[in-house]
């Protein structure tokens, strides 16, 4: 078959080496011109039987079955099983058309239903391609939008590949909820997953073309000089990258990532409760990787350029307010709790205010050149959060000033910031552990919130410095009677993957000995700490209401049972014109309260919308001799009504005001519900599989074939709950959802049970079974109530992307003379095809029905033929939009283009993105010959 010809559709059969297969996907290789087609396909002749395959249609003789050459058979199993399963099969097989934008897969998994996360799937189904900025504010359940939107991805057919790139540290939580919620395996590509790999596949293969569904993180995935090759050279359906707001700097390795990859999927969702930086020119960048036609001038765009490209609620929007019910409690005040400072301490607040922040009034002037001038806010804010913090401080500076061991300094180093330095180490040496007035409240508060011997509580306890870390780990734990293994320590540089991942998991279950989670900004990010914890404290506090609201929102979120608490450890000084935590952090942490209340973020209050800019222009300001308040209230800062940048951490943002609930697609269906057909397929097509259930749960040993589809889980995993020798699964959300909580209580958080939605690997190996059960090009033929033989018949036709644009189940009768065309499932509702069906196995002569086969394939083509203009002009209806739009952002960029090379460059840049997105839109429209094929005869009793 030649490469310009069409795709086959998926379902199609096809022979190819002189065995059958059924098509999975059919798209476009990068070299149509030589390979043609990629055809994955899935063995269904006796020797390739469930095999799975790639073949290429320029290289391969890929011929497909002709519909006409059909040959009816009967069906002797009971009930008609068989055949009844075989078109369930089909209609489970087959993708949704690519004109049906409304949602398909909202009831099918285990979540709450809930509006406000449907709502990213509905909008990125609506675009030209599924390409969305999902940046709702912390807590809302953004992975959940995700799964949604990759389920409804798969059922479409476009979700056959996908790559999820997260930071390190929640790889297992994604991982996760995608397979216990939403049953969507990802291979995991950590340390030991690539380990794993590499053991499994032969030297130099792709491994994202040997797993076609996984997850790493972006700091494995960035080194492209080990992974660039493998990259380039690979197309995806899909691409999730989680906390996207780190890409954003222009150049940097993960900049470079994001663009790569996006140029290469169909599907890109990225994820960020802080969207951008309030640099327009760099948000722009990020999306174009989305839509490179969105924004004309990255300088000068507006909030409805981008509103097909980006959503975002908070907390405070009255959708998600009305649903989220008592799923998420109101968070509780944010504490103060004053430690007034030792004595030994008060020295150090005095050597701090008068030598080293107001140095100005010293006579011969501060201790620090002009260039440092930032460097005494380093040595406050570090004993802000602890003198072994400052002490660290010091002696790095120490050491970058002198030679060696020797103490000599440097060439051009300053003797009077050297000389303050070594005064400043001579009084924080003299603080001992008992001088530390926060240590000593942070023991208290730990006992009165009950953390202690023998009890159940938990709290998390954040500090900016590791240091302080670990400093409180060796010392508070024997105060409150706790032994080693009741803390955990999170702190990023040393640990390995599997190690973060661990104390993350470990925390999250009800039987773990943990009871302080002593965690850096490393966890202030995408980490869930909800599940058994709901107090947290701040040892010392951020100078950003960014990362204050992170922290905090990581016991504040959605599935929080309990009011979350807050308290944050106040450093109180009586030194005259001291910079102390009241002066800086206490004031932030009452104003990220109050914007959370009423806003529902404090992401926009600054103007800033990056936490290392919110801090370093507050120090900024401290230094010019504004205050913290005159800071944040200045003109130009998180003026949220007249900035756009700002209006886009508002609330609601990309969802019209009082929308309606999106719209359900009617999915066809042969058996009531995925249970009935998963156990009759058992019964079937696997009666050697001995199943027991107790009336909730189904639990057998899987065959061979079905653990090689589950071997992408993690071995730990598998090997825990020993899912490869005994299988549990579950199709009752009560069920799944309680044993979900009992994982919890356990040594994994992975349940023994698994609850099976359409996209279990289960349903996917026993929809295929079904399927390769006839032989090729068979046709059932059942009896039911009909007055004359009806075919039924499946007609598709796809585009040049390998997806389908039209597809029609038909019930053709009154053959051959007075053909007519009705619905496939009003007739098999009329014919009474189901469960109550009886098989007598009557022999009967197929041969008269056997002569209608061809006027039925022909009678169903024309109608198939006379539907295509329909639905072509509902895709025309869908791509005008788009359309209009690439035009007039063409004509705003060309707008003032000289002939001088500048302009030169830029025209060209105009007219490869044009011709990139015709190219695009014209493969979105239908292509080719159409898919035909005889499913199954339905006869009246003899």
């Amino acid at each position: 078959m030649a490469a310009e010809s069409s795709p086959f559709a998926p379902g199609a059969r096809i022979e190819v080496r002189d065995a059958e297969w059924m098509v999975r996907t059919c798209i476009p290789t990068n070299h149509p011109d030589e390979d043609g087609y990629m055809v994955r396909a899935v063995g269904v002749s006796e020797f390739v039987r469930e095999e799975d395959a790639v073949f290429f249609t320029g290289i391969d003789d890929v011929r497909p079955l002709r519909p006409e050459d059909t040959v009816l058979v009967p069906d002797d199993s009971a009930r008609f099983a068989q055949s009844r399963l075989y078109l369930e099969s089909v209609l489970r097989r087959t993708p949704l058309p690519q004109s049906e934008r409304r949602l398909a897969m909202t009831d099918k998994f285990l979540l709450d239903e809930h509006v406000y996360q449907q709502r990213p799937a509905e909008l990125a189904l609506q675009g030209l391609r599924p390409r969305l900025l999902i940046a709702d504010v912390v807590g809302l359940g953004k992975t959940l939008e995700i799964g949604l939107i990759l389920a409804e991805l798969i059922r479409r057919g476009r979700g056959e590949r996908i790559l999820v790139v997260t930071p390190q540290q929640v790889l297992e939580q994604f991982q996760q909820e995608l397979w216990t919620r939403f049953a969507i395996p990802l291979v995991r590509l950590d340390s030991v997953g690539l380990e794993r790999v590499q053991r499994e596949i032969p030297a130099g293969r792709n491994p994202f073309l040997y797993f076609k569904r996984a997850i790493i993180s972006v700091d494995t995935l960035k080194n492209q000089g080990k992974y660039g090759q493998h990259l380039r050279n690979m197309t995806w359906d899909a691409v999730v990258i989680d906390e996207s707001h780190n890409l954003i700097n222009e150049g940097n390795l993960r900049n470079r990532l994001a663009k790569l990859l996006a140029a290469q999927t169909d599907a890109l969702l990225l994820a960020s409760a802080t969207p951008h930086n309030g640099n327009a020119r760099s948000f722009a960048e990020l999306i174009r990787m989305l839509d490179p036609a969105a924004i004309v001038d990255p300088e000068n765009y507006s909030a409805d350029d981008i509103a097909h490209l980006y959503i975002r609620r908070t907390k405070v929007n009255p959708e998600v307010r009305e649903q989220m019910g008592d799923k998420w409690p109101d968070r509780g005040p944010s504490e103060s709790v004053y430690c007034a400072a030792t004595p030994a301490e008060e020295a150090v607040f005095d050597e701090l205010t008068r030598v080293w922040l107001r140095g100005e009034g010293r006579e011969g002037g501060p201790v620090v050149r002009r260039e440092r001038r930032l460097f005494p806010y380093t040595l406050i804010k570090a004993f802000l959060s602890s003198h072994r913090a400052l002490a660290t401080t010091v002696d790095n500076r120490l050491a970058s000033m002198t030679v060696g061991r020797t103490g000599k300094l440097k060439d051009g180093q300053d003797e009077r910031e050297f000389g303050a330095l070594k005064d400043l180490k001579q009084l924080v040496e003299r603080i001992s552990d008992a001088d530390s007035a926060k240590r000593a409240a942070l023991i208290e508060q730990l006992k009165d919130i009950g953390v202690g011997k023998g009890q159940k509580t938990r709290a998390v306890v954040f500090s900016e410095s590791i240091p302080t870390l670990e400093w409180l780990v060796e010392t508070v734990p024997a105060e409150l009677g706790l032994k080693s293994d009741q803390i955990a320590l999170l702190k990023g540089n040393g640990m390995s993957d599997q190690e973060q991942q661990r104390i993350i998991d470990d925390f999250a279950l009800e039987d773990s000995k943990v009871r302080i989670f002593f965690t850096s900004d490393i966890a202030s990010e995408g980490v869930n700490l909800h599940r058994q914890c709901h107090h947290l404290i701040h040892y010392d506090l951020p100078w950003s209401l960014i990362r204050i609201e992170q922290r905090n929102g990581r016991i504040d979120r959605y599935g929080q049972e309990h009011e979350p608490q807050f308290k944050a450890l106040i450093h109180t000084s009586q030194v005259e014109g001291v910079t102390d935590d009241r002066t800086v952090a206490e004031k932030l942490l009452k104003r990220e309260e109050q914007a959370h209340r009423s806003l529902g973020t404090a992401e926009a209050v600054t103007g800033e919308f990056s936490a290392k800019k919110e801090e370093d222009r507050l120090i900024h300001d401290l230094l010019t001799g504004r205050s913290v308040d005159e800071s944040l209230d200045r003109p130009g800062a998180g003026d949220v009504e007249d900035d756009w940048m700002g209006h886009l951490y508002g609330d609601g943002v990309g969802v019209p005001e009082h929308a309606a609930a999106p719209e359900i697609a009617p999915v066809p269906r042969l058996f009531d519900s995925t249970e009935a057909f998963v156990r009759t397929a058992l019964e079937t097509v696997c009666p050697e599989v001995q199943v027991d259930e107790d009336g909730t749960m189904l639990a057998f040993e899987p065959p061979a074939d079905l653990k090689h589809r589950l071997s992408v889980l993690p071995a730990s995993y598998l090997k825990k709950r020993k899912v490869t020798e005994r299988m549990r699964v579950t199709f009752d959300k009560q069920h799944g959802e309680e044993k979900r909580e009992e994982a919890r209580q356990t040594e994994t958080s992975w349940p023994e049970t698994a609850y099976v939605s359409d996209l279990h690997p289960m349903v996917e190996w026993l929809v295929d079974k079904v399927q390769v059960r006839l032989h090729r090009q068979q046709a059932p033929v059942i009896t039911g109530r009909v007055d004359s033989p009806v075919f039924l018949v499946q007609g598709i036709y796809s585009n040049e992307l390998g997806q389908p644009t039209v597809v029609e189940w038909m019930a053709v009768s009154g053959l051959p003379d007075q053909p007519q065309v009705e619905d496939m499932f009003d007739v098999l509702r009329r014919a009474e095809v189901g469960p109550e069906m009886i098989n007598t196995g009557t022999p009967s002569d197929l041969e008269p029905l056997q002569k209608l086969v061809e006027p039925a394939v022909r009678a169903a083509r024309e109608h198939l033929d006379t539907c295509r203009a329909d639905y072509d002009e509902r895709i025309e209806e869908q791509l005008a939009q788009p359309e209009q739009q690439l035009r007039q952002w063409q004509q705003l960029s060309l707008e003032g283009i000289g002939a001088d090379p500048r302009s030169e460059r830029r025209r060209r840049e105009v007219d490869a993105t044009v011709a990139e997105q015709e190219r695009l839109m014209k493969k979105m429209r239908t292509n080719g010959e159409p898919l035909l094929r005889i499913l199954a005869v339905v006869k009246g009793a003899s």
